[in-house]
């Protein structure tokens, strides 16, 4: 083969992966009135999306000063796509909106803008059976993802966490927390309203399974572990993976194997 007709094959080629990755993966930007500044939103679909007719899906929820090419980075999400057949959704936490509804910016309303604007419209624009629909995250997404949860568990058929930081009150000084709240006291009932510990209990009548998992040597760890006490004494349908690992990306790109793995079998059980 020729120089040139070689350079005209790998240029072919290149043609081609960018038209899968341009078919393949979304880049959709909302303008909301609850948010301070437009939300990036990342959409990949599977390789086989235009032959199938509805598909599972996943929101993942990135960690605190991230965005929402954090999960890509970190897992290869098109590559999960493909592999699990899930259309995956991240969005952008927009650094620290912690996923809440600020009660001292009204500009600051992410809840808001997930339940009234995005989950709405990417139902509308991709092929989603309604029924098999997931949210997870990392740290602050953690937290974010099992309280979108707690929130509207008829939305979702299960959700997880790796690194949550579930329990707000314990580290009220730092993560924007403070002035997302109010700056409230830290004795201030504020902060259990907006924590996933004190609020797990109304998971009980969804009766849904739901995962997280957090690494011993994690910041997190003991609050992860307290959640998990919460759990048991509710017998709810929690399955909690407490193992070797700090707060890193090293362990999340773990983690999120083990919670694709968790959803693909609970799909078997929603067919």
């Amino acid at each position: 083969m020729s120089k040139n007709n070689i350079i005209k094959s790998l240029l072919g080629s290149i043609l081609i992966c960018i038209s899968f990755l341009v078919k393949a993966q979304d880049l959709l930007v909302y303008q909301s009135k609850n948010l301070p500044k437009p939300d990036t939103v990342w959409v990949f679909k599977p390789k086989n999306y235009q032959d199938q007719h509805k598909l599972p899906l996943i929101y993942l929820l990135h960690g605190y000063s991230g965005n929402y090419k954090q999960w890509h980075s970190i897992m290869g999400a098109q590559k999960y796509a493909d592999e699990y057949g899930f259309i995956i959704v991240c969005p952008d936490g927009l650094y620290n909106s912690w996923y809440i509804n600020s009660p001292a910016k009204k500009d600051w309303q992410y809840e808001s803008f997930f339940f009234d604007e995005l989950f709405p419209d990417i139902k509308k624009k991709y092929k989603v059976d309604e029924q098999k629909v997931f949210i997870s995250g990392l740290s602050m997404g953690g937290h974010g993802a099992l309280s979108l949860f707690i929130k509207r568990p008829d939305l979702f058929a299960s959700a997880g966490s790796t690194s949550g930081g579930v329990k707000l009150r314990d580290f009220s000084a730092k993560y924007g927390l403070s002035d997302l709240l109010g700056n409230p006291k830290k004795e201030d009932e504020i902060w259990d309203t907006y924590s996933v510990v004190p609020n797990i209990h109304k998971l009980k009548e969804a009766n849904k399974p739901f995962i997280f998992d957090c690494g011993s040597q994690d910041f997190f760890y003991p609050y992860n572990n307290e959640l998990k006490q919460r759990c048991d004494e509710l017998n709810l349908k929690a399955t909690y993976i407490s193992q070797p690992g700090a707060h890193n990306r090293t362990y999340w790109k773990k983690s999120i194997k083990q919670q694709f793995e968790f959803f693909k079998s609970y799909l078997s059980e929603l067919k």
